[in-house]
């Protein structure tokens, strides 16, 4: 049985291939002008990194953003349920998932078997999103990987109060250059005021353990570790990249489909 996940997000497109509950392959690409363009150039790679065609897939399941315009999907499922069964397939302890993109925040809690219990999402303000740490990186003249690292070296990280992108921009325009405050010290402030972000929406829905961070940012090392001290828990660690968690629950959900078919 060879499954197929493509995640179509904002920012990036992911790709993942799976043989008998096995990844063989997987891809991640930043997103085309159209939501069918980028995934078929994933799928494209994800299939000749795994020596495949189209015709080998015997069921593939479509996500994120952009799940309805892809071309080649058998079926579609929410990126909230297929963030929730991939973290949870990837690491069996996982309960409750914080799942940070380029547009949007989710926390969703799910049982032993990966099933959707209960979720929350941010509202359209960018504050909780990785667009708001690009935005950040720019201001501070930084390349957005280099923002979670620079931010661990801080002594004395700067409070960002405000909750908008746009006053939080002046904010640490001030600090940058009428106080000519450390870069350092801006970018753990601004990993912190991320979190802080966060966990408003994780307390909506509740902490159960274990914890495991998916999506973009959970790549920003700053923002997972202000929000493991505030949830006062250690993040899971995956064995995938976290941005292809979303793609792994779709290959789960077509497995399922093909169960429940017989094909």
């Amino acid at each position: 049985m060879i499954v197929a996940g493509c995640d179509v997000g904002s920012l990036s497109a992911e790709a993942v291939i799976m043989r008998d509950g096995s990844i063989l392959s997987s891809q991640i690409i930043k997103v085309r002008p159209r939501p069918e363009q980028s995934a078929s150039e994933v799928m494209d790679k994800a299939l000749s990194e795994a020596g495949l065609a189209y015709g080998d897939i015997d069921c593939c399941v479509s996500t994120g953003y952009g799940r309805e315009k892809i071309p080649f999907a058998n079926n579609n499922v929410s990126e909230i349920s297929c963030h929730g069964r991939g973290a949870q397939w990837l690491c069996p302890t996982v309960r409750t998932v914080i799942d940070v993109g380029g547009q949007d925040c989710k926390v969703v809690r799910v049982d032993e078997n990966g099933k959707l219990m209960n979720f929350a999402m941010n509202d359209k303000c960018a504050a909780g999103t990785g667009r708001f740490l690009e935005f950040m990186a720019e201001v501070l003249g930084l390349e957005l990987e280099e923002l979670g690292p620079r931010s661990l070296s801080s002594q004395q990280p700067i409070a960002i109060t405000n909750m908008c992108s746009i006053f939080a921009e002046s904010e640490v325009l001030y600090y940058r250059w009428y106080e000519a405050r450390d870069p350092v010290d801006l970018a753990a402030g601004i990993s912190r005021a991320m979190a802080e972000r966060v966990n408003a929406l994780v307390q909506r829905v509740g902490v159960e353990q274990d914890v495991c961070v998916t999506g973009g940012v959970a790549k920003n090392a700053g923002v997972v570790r202000a929000l493991e001290e505030m949830l006062q828990v250690t993040s899971q660690a995956l064995a995938v990249d976290p941005q292809l968690v979303g793609a792994v629950g779709a290959c789960l959900f077509a497995q399922d489909h093909l169960s429940k078919s017989g094909s």
